[in-house]
């Protein structure tokens, strides 16, 4: 016959068993393996050769691998990049050149007299510096948060497996929401400030339209009807001529400077408006990455104390089966 002892250890273990209820937080680690059970590392069965060994990374395990990289790409964060890239490419390579054609065409036909345009010109050679500091900034940044795209990706999906979360990640991934936030902001100021010299070139063409439909119709002559640079601020009221009227004026709109600066400022400030888009892109995956980071976080933290409270439970029940075993 069992001890008396050994027999009511039992009997509580059995009761403990059947009164053993599934919490809420355990719940959710159901969850979570259900949701992430692709990603986890893939055990590989051994297949028979007929023909000498085959690897495990044989005909099945190629594919596996090529599935388990395509699944670790942030589509998301990848599309962005490129939108991304895209549209700081077109602001800037446009924007260079369309402000020397600015330049050339306020040299030769609205301000003669070099003094009259010289503050303009440092300040749109300032601009031109600039430009190629957003460059260079937004090829690095993309590539950063890029990377940070990846590396949010691998800690969602591997959060069961030996990767873990850092609270230095989850800081790090915390003031790229910040940063994608105030460039954002600083884009929208961008676009609009892009939108100035469009609206000046496109005031300049349709002037020049008015023109040509009057010579058309024979109705009257264009040479009253004048643009008058100044007006916008860009040069002083000083300026000589400051002005262009009539056919003078037609022959500018004519010229390739103009045609070339006014579609390349039209291009530049649609880069400048898929720069924006694709920030506010960014800072939705951003936002997206941290709270699953954060989640994951505390799942972590949940699994780590189970294991804990699991693992201190085994020592007792087997320190006191051997107490058991000394008395018996």
């Amino acid at each position: 016959m069992k001890p008396a002892m050994e027999t009511a250890v039992e009997e509580n273990t059995e009761q403990s068993q059947e009164k053993k209820v599934i919490t809420r937080p355990e719940m959710e680690i159901g969850r979570y393996h259900w949701m992430y059970r692709s990603s986890r590392p893939h055990r590989y069965h051994h297949v028979p050769a007929l023909r000498g060994n085959i690897s495990p990374l044989g005909i099945q395990g190629c594919f596996e691998c090529c599935i388990k990289c395509l699944g670790g790409v942030p589509y998301a964060s990848l599309v962005a990049t490129i939108l991304c890239f895209s549209g700081v490419a077109l602001f800037c390579g446009c924007g260079h050149v369309a402000l020397t054609g600015t330049v050339s065409i306020l040299e030769q036909h609205f301000s003669t007299n070099t003094s009259d345009h010289a503050l303009l010109s440092e300040v749109i050679q300032l601009m031109q510096y600039v430009i190629y500091g957003i460059a260079s900034f937004f090829f690095l940044y993309g590539i950063i948060l890029l990377a940070e795209g990846f590396y949010t990706t691998s800690a969602v999906k591997e959060l069961h497996g030996e990767f873990k979360t850092t609270a230095c990640g989850r800081c790090i991934s915390g003031m790229f929401v910040f940063l994608t936030y105030v460039l954002g902001v600083a884009w929208l100021g961008v676009f609009g400030f892009s939108a100035v010299p469009v609206f000046m070139f496109y005031n300049i063409w349709s002037t020049c339209e008015v023109i040509k439909s009057l010579q058309t119709n024979m109705t009257a002559s264009g040479d009253q009807i004048c643009v008058d640079v100044r007006q916008y601020g860009i040069i002083p009221w000083n300026a000589v001529p400051g002005r262009a009227c009539g056919p003078i004026l037609e022959n500018i709109c004519n010229t390739n400077e103009f045609y070339m600066s006014y579609h390349l400022f039209i291009v530049a400030c649609a880069g400048a408006g898929a720069t924006v888009i694709a920030l506010i892109h960014f800072l939705m995956i951003l936002s997206s990455n941290w709270a699953y980071l954060k989640d994951a976080s505390k799942m972590q933290a949940y699994q780590d104390i189970k294991a804990k409270e699991e693992q201190e439970l085994q020592d007792i029940q087997s320190r006191s089966k051997e107490q058991i075993n000394s008395y018996t």
